[in-house]
């Protein structure tokens, strides 16, 4: 079925054996790509495939389920201080690299305040890269927050807060080390210039590893990928 175009719709789209597209997929599908009807599509709801077929106007008939992609084995929530620039490319990669969850976040040192706009524009990006990537479960991204509420309302079982500075031990090792229990994590990613001191003390006293993403000094676009790949690395490795 990969030849097949993949598309997320809501429960709210969903009724007894039929789909109703919206205008926006409907244009898509019908427009764009330049389906007809009779012609065949993937539906997915972020926990169910459908293999789905167009029928006239903006309604699909749902044809029988379909077997899943398989999806990251752990439930992953990134916990992450906006940058200035570059949200769009995080979260669309995060996306494809496995996230469940994306929790932006203003910390001591962040400038960004984003819009409404801003937040409708990130989900966006999240579902076309889910049906991109082919993934089984379509993550959120949550309304940004402060750092320390963020920090202290994860109840995942493993949390890292990543750390430019100090002895810590890599990310890659801890994870290496947990994997066999690693099925919620939390892993938060400062800003520029990284968490404040403070920060970093309120996330040890709500439980988190403090962890190094290696020896150099990562942007902040480029860290939580960093720490999403070796992650997912680590949870993919069937030898460990």
């Amino acid at each position: 079925m990969a030849q097949l175009q993949r598309v997320a719709i809501a429960p709210n789209q969903q009724f007894d054996d039929h789909i109703q597209l919206t205008d926006a997929q409907g244009h898509y599908l019908q427009r764009v790509l330049r389906l007809q009807v009779g012609d065949r599509f993937i539906a997915m709801d972020g926990s169910q495939w459908w293999l789905a077929e167009i029928q006239d106007g903006f309604r699909a008939n749902m044809l029988e389920i379909l077997p899943a992609a398989a999806d990251v084995s752990a439930t992953i929530t990134l916990i992450m201080a906006m940058p200035k620039q570059g949200m769009d490319d995080i979260v669309r990669q995060a996306t494809e690299l496995g996230v469940s969850t994306i929790v932006p976040v203003q910390s001591d040192r962040t400038l960004l305040k984003p819009s409404a706009q801003k937040l409708d524009r990130w989900q966006r990006i999240v579902q076309e890269a889910a049906e991109q990537s082919e993934r089984q479960h379509i993550p959120m991204v949550m309304d940004p927050q402060g750092a320390i509420a963020a920090l202290g309302a994860t109840t995942a079982s493993h949390r890292y807060i990543c750390t430019a500075r100090g002895d810590r031990p890599s990310l890659l090792s801890v994870a290496q080390r947990d994997c066999k229990n690693l099925q919620d994590v939390a892993i938060a990613v400062g800003p520029e210039g990284g968490w404040s001191e403070a920060e970093v003390q309120e996330a040890i006293a709500c439980g988190y590893q403090p962890v190094s993403l290696g020896r150099h000094i990562l942007r902040a676009i480029t860290a939580p990928l960093v720490a999403l790949s070796i992650l997912t690395a680590v949870l993919e490795d069937e030898s460990l």
